[in-house]
């Protein structure tokens, strides 16, 4: 059950707070069902971040104007005309194929902890890949999931040097769990549901 939109406001003006101006928060919708979005919407959410295509398609037709959209899941090439027409910014492009269809802005996914279960780019791989796509403004990753947020620190850390070696100035990463650390070693975009949702 989500939080009321009381309730959820409070939090994401606290999350606003603690990430600081430079760093835009964004919803991760991926649990949020079609009639909870309503919720968001009342408390005042200003970015969410879907991670399938169908749900995108489905949550943006009902409430297409009440938020900025991004798209965060593994970007299949077959559904970047969906992105196209519906997000501002993709959070994960990391294929060949997508990039040849994908015609709005996007962050390459960096696969830096070089987990085979995860999507990514490897990092000896991301010059040869910037070149593919000329939308890139930045880079994402999803580091492994750790009771300590401190132990994503190193892997944020190396992606804001990648970044910055390749003259690229926007950060995807953080999540509910270790979302300051990201703030702190450069992010300026974090994606945020439970500590938002409930709590």
């Amino acid at each position: 059950m989500l939080a009321s939109a009381e309730e959820v406001r409070a939090r994401y003006e606290e999350l606003r707070e603690e990430v600081g101006p430079g760093v835009t928060v964004i919803a991760a919708t991926k649990y949020v069902s079609l009639e909870d979005m309503a919720v968001l919407a009342e408390a005042g959410i200003e970015v969410v971040g879907e991670n399938r295509a169908q749900d995108l398609e489905a949550k943006h037709a009902a409430y297409g104007h009440a938020f900025r959209w991004h798209f965060i899941g593994h970007l299949q090439s077959r559904k970047a005309k969906v992105v196209n027409d519906l997000c501002e910014l993709v959070h994960s492009l990391d294929s060949e194929s997508a990039a040849k269809r994908l015609e709005v802005p996007a962050l390459v996914q960096v696969n830096l902890a070089g987990e085979e279960t995860k999507s990514g780019v490897p990092p000896e791989d991301l010059s040869r890949f910037l070149e593919l796509y000329a939308g890139v403004r930045g880079l994402s990753t999803m580091p492994p999931a750790a009771s300590d947020p401190e132990d994503s620190r190193p892997l944020f850390r190396k992606l804001h040097v990648l970044a910055e070696e390749h003259g690229l100035h926007e950060l995807s990463m953080g999540t509910s769990q270790d979302y300051k650390v990201a703030a702190e070693e450069g992010a300026t975009y974090v994606r945020v549901g439970a500590r938002l949702f409930n709590g």
